[in-house]
């Protein structure tokens, strides 16, 4: 069985357009609602008003479901039973439904009547409750609002602006044009909140770049030529094209100051620069930037290179060679040194052995570990160079000579010097005893002995001299003191012990174009990061990949990671030799707040 709902509108030329639409439903639904079969758009309507079902000898039953009242040939029902064949006339608010049959089919014929009341007229809930009407046109009135306004906002802004124009510092006092401003300075500008001449020289126009570089002479520089950082940002796409059509007719060009620095936004602190600026140019930047030798990158945590630090190649002079190369590729370094980590950090070697017996004197555990030799610096950001006299001295003895209770040591860095001072040494003393007797005090007796024993006397007086050179030759060989943690030379000819050392560069920044403070991570242990207990060379470089650094650093969006980090953590636009803005920030707090910690970046 099958119920055809034919709709009829009237245009407004009198012509009916007719819709049809059958329900294969044994009930459906009449009211207000739109999920109903029959929709009649009339507030006299109720939402769910009435049901038609049929019955099972054809004739079908119309009942309220919301118990308001219909009309059933003009009079009022709550339920009815209506015989299709003989067909029945419904009223439902402004609106009637004719009952016919066809066939099988039961047809309802809705069509809108002569309004009977405010609410079934033919109009719409949207229009009936709409304020349109109410809104003022062109009157007076509103001419009148509009030039108050603009009095109020502009006109007047602009006079109180042109009248203290030439005055550094305005009276306490309201100034009209004080409505233009978006919010407070930051803490950084505080001190210009009543001189906004200072950075604002012409009336509607951004501030120029060469207003902020006349305090910022040291801190700001550009991060590249101009010409490529636009090249490198490539041309604006979609609704970028209208910004940047604003952004240029304001004076504000890509590449300027304030498309960054963003004032006026509160009292604390400037906001970091949002990720997405350094995105725009770094995400697929070899596309636009052909020749560039940056890796593409957007997200710490999803789209980031492998890091690249600077490489030793060499070591020695003051600019020693360096070179980037990726961690992928497991670089070693080249400083100059003998150094296996894996030996000094051996928990059962002879080197824990020997910082037990020395644990008294220098505070040693069972076994070294890195703090031992490795000392922060006054910032708690890197390392000091390991110091000779300082964190070696106490194992690996350079002593020669004691006298009066005085230990005389080679020194440390100046081959020639150990040269000199070990040919003095010989050169200034005597044997102690004759080479093959325990003393003078011990001999057989007789006068040929005595003779024997002065004759061996006096040739080791003789010959000691020439004992510094080999003294010397076992100082820089294997074995000796200067070989077993440098370098050595050769000397320069047969016969001769000029040996040299080979330099030693320590290098105490890697990542150069990137900022790693180790305070931020006192929380951790060194080997965390750093497999120095697997290392057996000095040329190992012992830095932790990005996989390491993303076990707790993800991206900026990534709020599941323990620390969410944005590139402004460990860059910066004006990239130097300083702390990116946002760690600079965190130690001002720091040291204004000594007792409060900072939180782990």
């Amino acid at each position: 069985m099958t119920f055809i709902v034919r709709q009829i509108a009237t245009t407004a030329d009198g012509r009916e357009i007719i819709r049809s639409n059958p329900f294969a439903a044994d009930e459906i639904g009449i009211g207000r609602s739109t999920s109903n079969a029959i929709h009649l758009p009339d507030l006299a309507v109720n939402p769910d008003h009435a049901t038609i079902r049929r019955r099972d000898d054809g004739q079908i039953i119309i009942e309220s479901s919301s118990g308001q009242n219909f009309t059933l040939d003009g009079k009022h029902r709550i339920s009815v039973t209506v015989d299709p064949a003989a067909g029945a006339e419904l009223g439902f608010g402004g609106h009637v439904i004719t009952v016919s049959e066809e066939g099988d089919d039961v047809v309802l014929t809705v069509k809108r009547v002569e309004a009977l009341s405010d609410s079934a007229e033919v109009r719409s809930e949207s229009t009936l409750y709409t304020l349109k009407g109410l809104l003022p046109g062109k009157r007076l009135s509103a001419w009148g609002f509009v030039a108050l306004v603009l009095a109020a906002f502009l006109v007047w802004p602009i006079y109180t602006w042109a009248t203290w124009r030439g005055v550094e510092e305005r009276p306490d006092q309201f100034h009209a044009d004080t409505m233009w401003s978006s919010g407070a300075l930051s803490s950084a500008h505080h001190a210009l909140e009543k001189d906004c001449q200072a950075c604002h020289v012409d009336a509607f126009v951004t501030v120029k770049d060469e207003t902020c570089l006349t305090c910022h002479t040291d801190d700001a520089h550009d991060h590249a030529a101009k010409p490529r950082l636009l090249a490198a940002r490539g041309e604006p796409e979609g609704l970028a094209v209208i910004s940047a059509a604003f952004a240029s007719a304001f004076n504000k060009p890509p590449g300027r100051c304030v498309e960054c620095h963003s004032e006026h936004e509160g009292t604390g602190a400037m906001q970091p620069t949002a990720q997405k600026f350094c995105a725009d140019c770094h995400d697929g930047m070899d596309g636009r930037l052909t020749d560039t030798k940056l890796e593409n990158a957007s997200d710490f945590g999803i789209a980031h290179p492998q890091f690249r630090p600077a490489v030793l190649l060499s070591p020695g002079g003051k600019n020693p060679p360096r070179q980037r190369i990726s961690l992928d590729d497991k670089p070693t370094e080249n400083n100059g040194l003998k150094f296996p980590h894996d030996v000094h950090l051996s928990k059962t070697g002879g080197v824990a052995q020997m910082g037990r017996r020395l644990s008294a004197d220098y505070g040693f555990g069972d076994s070294l570990v890195c703090k031992d030799c490795h000392t922060p610096d006054p910032k708690g950001v890197r390392f000091e160079p390991v110091d000779m006299k300082e964190d070696c001295s106490m194992c690996h003895s350079l002593a020669f000579d004691e006298i009066g209770g005085t230990v005389r040591t080679l020194r440390h860095g100046e081959p020639a010097m150990v040269q000199a001072d070990l040919r003095a040494y010989y050169r200034s003393t005597r044997p102690t005893r004759p080479i093959n007797l325990g003393g003078m005090a011990r001999r057989r007796p007789g006068a040929g002995n005595e003779a024997r024993v002065a004759s061996d006397y006096a040739r080791a007086v003789r010959f000691r001299p020439s004992r510094a050179n080999l003294a010397i030759s076992q100082v820089f060989s294997r074995g000796g003191a200067c070989f077993d943690c440098h370098g050595v030379t050769p000397p320069t000819a047969r016969g001769r012990v000029d040996y040299g050392i080979k330099p030693v560069t320590q290098a105490d920044r890697y990542m150069h174009n990137g900022w790693f403070s180790h305070e931020a991570h006192n929380d951790e242990t060194c080997t965390s990061c750093h497999n120095a207990p697997a290392s057996k060379t000095a040329n190992d470089l012992l830095l932790p990949g990005i996989k390491t650094c993303r076990e707790c650093h993800g991206g900026e969006f990534q709020k599941t990671s323990d620390v969410p980090s944005t590139c402004a953590m460990c860059h910066d636009y004006h990239a130097d030799d300083g702390a990116p803005w946002l760690i600079r920030e965190e130690q001002k707090d720091k040291q204004q707040k000594p007792d409060k910690q900072i939180a782990r970046q």
